[in-house]
């Protein structure tokens, strides 16, 4: 299956904005635009569905929505209503979700949650009125949705690092997407993961696409463009630092990070992050260099290179410059 590239969008822009940057991105060849789901920030299916009426041919979904924030049922029907405006290119994504406790919303038995809510979403989809029972989330025998849909089985990402969380998607996903990374070594470590589900299901590992994104920084002046996105590593990188097993972080270096994050200092904060570092959870530097990293990826077995925002200097020049300069690059090796 060929590989796809893929721009990951933040949904911070006003109406108009999302339109331009869908038509250019289709123009240049991407294949898949995302848009995250982000606490406090504008509902993906927004942008989704401006993007949609915008193109013809790219993928489009959420990475990722949370069954906890909003129920089984409107999920499904946010899908459906994107994979009717866009003609069935719509594609689901899932994830537990982060930081929902600032608005009061816990989060317990994650895996039971996501599988249910993936099983409530396909048995609506699907026309399913046989019921559910399960132990989150119960569908009442007849329970139907009172619209027509376009495609009853659109494809599920699962957003997700973990052993568990990884077996998950090896059993019920079509991708699983390890976000906030762009280490190829880590793409072995999540194939392995995926095993024991794929094989509880009687599926092969290879079913279930890999997908690897990260933050993205692109610009013809490499310096700038990797200043910029150690400022952005530094904010999460405690985070994504503890959930790769094949990355050891100084305890000294992440501790003056994490000081420095919370005194607002972000930039002071990306300048100790060193080059190794960065371009574990981050694609930075001038096109070649991006493309390079993102090579790297595609040999180490992923299906699918998400480049997430803020993209390069400014939003649209980054587009541009991934579109023009980095794409080209990845499409010459894959022809080799």
């Amino acid at each position: 299956m060929a590989v796809e590239i893929g721009l990951g969008l933040q949904s911070d822009k006003r109406a108009g904005d999302y339109a331009r940057l869908a038509r250019a991105a289709e123009a240049y060849g991407f294949d898949v635009l995302s848009v995250f789901g982000d606490l406090m920030y504008q509902p993906p299916i927004f942008p989704l569905l401006e993007m949609a009426a915008a193109t013809d041919r790219v993928r489009l979904g959420t990475a990722c929505l949370n069954p906890y924030s909003m129920a089984p049922y409107e999920i499904a029907g946010q899908l459906a209503a994107l994979d009717l405006a866009s003609h069935g290119r719509a594609y689901l994504g899932l994830a537990r979700g982060t930081w929902l406790g600032a608005v009061g919303i816990e989060q317990p038995r994650p895996l039971t949650v996501l599988a249910e809510a993936a099983e409530v979403i396909r048995r609506l989809l699907r026309g399913d009125r046989s019921g559910f029972d399960g132990k989150v989330f119960r569908l009442a025998p007849d329970t139907a949705l009172r619209y027509a849909v376009h495609r009853p089985d659109p494809p599920l990402l699962l957003g997700a690092w973990g052993p568990r969380g990884a077996a998950l998607a090896g059993r019920i996903a079509d991708e699983i997407k390890v976000g906030g990374s762009a280490n190829p070594d880590m793409v072995p470590v999540i194939r392995d993961r995926l095993r024991p589900g794929a094989d509880a299901a009687g599926r092969s590992v290879d079913d279930v696409g890999i997908v690897f994104g990260a933050v993205t920084v692109v610009d013809t002046d490499g310096d700038a463009a990797r200043a910029k996105a150690r400022t952005e590593v530094a904010m999460y990188l405690a985070v994504v630092a503890d959930l790769d097993p094949t990355v050891t972080v100084p305890d000294e270096l992440l501790a003056q990070v994490k000081s420095l994050v919370a005194a607002g200092r972000d930039v002071d904060a990306g300048r100790l992050v060193p080059d190794d570092l960065l371009d574990r959870f981050a694609f930075s530097g001038t096109p070649e260099q991006v493309a390079a990293q993102a090579q790297g990826l595609i040999d180490a077995g992923v299906r699918r290179v998400e480049f997430g925002t803020p993209h390069g200097l400014t939003d649209d020049r980054g587009v541009e410059l991934l579109g023009s300069a980095v794409l080209p690059l990845l499409r010459r090796e894959a022809s080799r």
